[in-house]
């Protein structure tokens, strides 16, 4: 039996903040294993210790998450040569191979920036093998979705149905336009995490509310 892929985001941030945690809970449900054993699947690395001390019981109810306030580097099992890093600036994209080869995917604090920043140069010290997603931005879930589909659905990534910059409306007179590519569902929706949109459309009302 195959050993299964290992997704792991390196936090490049103090705190986690609504959102990330949202990100991180999807990520966690989406790549548990489909057996029951507690088996590793994504790691959550790099962690501030406080941060660390302090992760909110939703999170750490995942038996497949493991988190660490080591670097990714330090994984047990972890071997450079079968690590690939999702990076902007690689010059290939993921392709369906790429699972025969790579066991390990790691994702920085860089995807669901906005504007983008070059926050994966923190991680390409370790040399590992770089590829993209493509050159549209993507949230850290969407990108550990994609990758997924790739890599163990076997899906080419130009046959991945995408969603880019949809515009969500928050209230009756009012609507958001999202900087990021996502995949879309089956009911032709972006897919995002659960409490996404209700937490977008929070932070959308508190903006306005700051204007007044």
């Amino acid at each position: 039996m195959a050993k299964p892929k290992q997704y792991v985001v390196e936090h490049l941030d103090k705190e986690l903040e609504n959102w990330s945690k949202l990100e991180y809970l999807c990520i966690a449900t989406e790549t548990a294993p489909s057996s029951a054993t507690a088996t590793p699947t994504f790691h959550l690395t790099s962690l501030p210790q406080e941060l660390y001390d302090s992760l909110p019981s939703e999170l750490t109810a995942h038996q497949n998450l493991h988190a660490t306030t080591d670097e990714v580097i330090k994984l047990t099992g972890l071997k450079a040569e079968e690590v690939v890093l999702l990076d902007p600036r690689a010059e290939e994209d993921m392709n369906p191979e790429d699972g025969e080869k790579f066991g390990w995917f790691v994702f920085g604090g860089i995807l669901g920036d906005d504007p983008p920043r070059d926050r994966t140069a923190e991680l390409r010290k370790y040399g590992f093998t770089g590829r993209r997603l493509g050159p549209v931005q993507m949230t850290t879930d969407t990108a550990v979705r994609v990758t997924r589909l790739v890599v163990e659905e076997k899906i080419p990534l130009d046959k991945i149905p995408f969603i880019d910059f949809p515009e969500l409306r928050v209230s009756k007179n009012e609507s958001t336009e999202m900087p990021f590519r996502y995949v879309k569902g089956d009911d032709g929706m972006p897919i995002m995490p659960e409490g996404m949109v209700d937490l977008i459309k929070e932070d959308s009302n508190k903006g306005f509310s700051d204007m007044m």
